[in-house]
């Protein structure tokens, strides 16, 4: 699996989810703390459609708080009609914009994490291969991961998918989809109910201490 065509075929299918919405969906609260459908669909166009000069500016307006100036963008964007930030997300489906020193594998699991953010709420098919979220599993577990995505360690555990024969960590089992585990990982606990073992307990304390998601 490649995983620029996983990345573009993920936005590709969002797009099209996302031009069937209604107006009541759009502002349906997502997975993604205080974030709409609407916010959601916003970020993900950010990387895009924000020139770097811009994206300094807000950095700076916003204390050089990383977090806060990605709120600041994806606000400043949702403010946009929907049709065109579809519109852009489809247009900019194989752009290759890579978080510095993350890799691939960053926006692979941002686009896939993100539309969970989205389908489960709404109730909507999720459409990547299991392959991607294999990847986004691997990721989850790294240094990196941590520092980008969810910026405290992960409970000790054996994070095990039950749907594609991969474990990652170390510690009691906890097991489930491979999809419904990179979100447990990245602090939703959306599909927590799908976890299962002896970790499970573990994962669940876990995911209702305070925690910062992006």
């Amino acid at each position: 699996m490649d995983h620029w065509d996983a990345i573009a075929a993920e936005r590709r299918a969002l797009a099209d989810q996302f031009a069937t919405l209604s107006d009541e969906q759009w502002a349906t609260p997502s997975l993604c703390g205080a974030w709409t459908v609407r916010d959601v669909l916003a970020h993900l166009v950010v990387p895009h459609v924000e020139s770097f000069p811009s994206f300094l500016v807000t950095l700076a307006r916003c204390g050089f708080s990383f977090e806060r100036a990605n709120v600041a963008m994806a606000a400043r964007q949702a403010r946009r009609p929907v049709a065109d930030l579809i519109a852009d997300l489809r247009r900019h489906a194989e752009g290759r914009f890579t978080p510095p020193g993350l890799g691939v594998v960053a926006p692979l699991t941002d686009v896939l994490v993100h539309g969970q953010d989205v389908r489960v709420p709404l109730g909507l098919p999720d459409t990547a291969l299991v392959e991607a979220w294999v990847a986004a599993l691997e990721f989850a577990a790294t240094p990196k991961a941590r520092r980008g995505f969810v910026a405290r360690p992960l409970p000790a555990v054996r994070w095990t998918a039950t749907d594609a024969g991969t474990a990652v960590g170390d510690g009691p089992v906890v097991q489930a989809p491979v999809a419904a585990l990179v979100l447990a990982m990245l602090g939703r606990d959306a599909r927590a109910a799908e976890l299962s073992g002896p970790g499970a307990a573990v994962v669940d304390a876990w995911l209702r201490q305070p925690r910062a998601t992006s």
